[in-house]
């Protein structure tokens, strides 16, 4: 099937999602809210927070190596601090085959910076703003050339979730978006 006659990826059927602090929570809450996936698998050290720890659908680990082999996500969200992403990425190689999408919110980590680690995947960067807690997120997103039509879809339905989203071509112009959007201190609360 070409790409012009892919059906719309509005659901997947299984999502990561690494990290739930703020941010993580709150597009979690808007995944869960909308049904963006059949299941969701999160990883947080810190455990799941108080209001999230009995949702259905929602499966609960402390590290990437609690997860099973033969797992196929079809995306996989890193919702970590940029500090500690570089650590985190590795572990998640595993899943880089075309049919994962994986985004990133963590603010100034490159697409390149990114697939250093997990190597020739399909990787979208984005940077929500802080009024993703209450679903009125400005979100603007870029993708390598490695991104399909169908995982386009499948990431602006993800960022439906939490508000609005916008692409750009230019990577370079998300660092302009972050800092005169409020971005940044989300950052500060995650």
């Amino acid at each position: 099937m070409s790409e012009a006659a892919a059906p719309a990826v509005a659901r997947a059927e299984t999502l990561v999602l690494v990290g739930c602090g703020q941010m993580g929570s709150a597009m979690l809450r808007g995944w869960l809210a909308r049904g963006a996936a059949a299941e969701f698998i999160v990883i947080e050290p810190a455990g799941a927070p108080a209001a999230l720890t009995e949702v259905a659908n929602v499966a609960w680990h402390r590290t990437a190596d609690e997860l099973p082999d033969g797992l196929a996500p079809d995306a996989v969200v890193f919702a970590v601090k940029p500090q500690v992403i570089d650590e985190v990425l590795p572990a998640y190689r595993r899943w880089a085959r075309p049919q994962t999408l994986f985004l990133s919110i963590a603010a100034g980590k490159t697409i390149s910076g990114i697939s250093h680690h997990l190597g020739d995947a399909a990787i979208i960067r984005t940077m929500p703003n802080t009024p993703a807690a209450i679903g009125r997120a400005i979100t603007v997103a870029c993708a390598n050339p490695r991104v399909t039509a169908g995982q386009r879809r499948l990431c602006e339905a993800l960022l439906a979730a939490i508000g609005e989203s916008a692409w750009v071509e230019d990577e370079a112009l998300l660092d302009a978006v972050t800092a005169v959007s409020g971005s940044g201190p989300a950052m500060c609360f995650c």
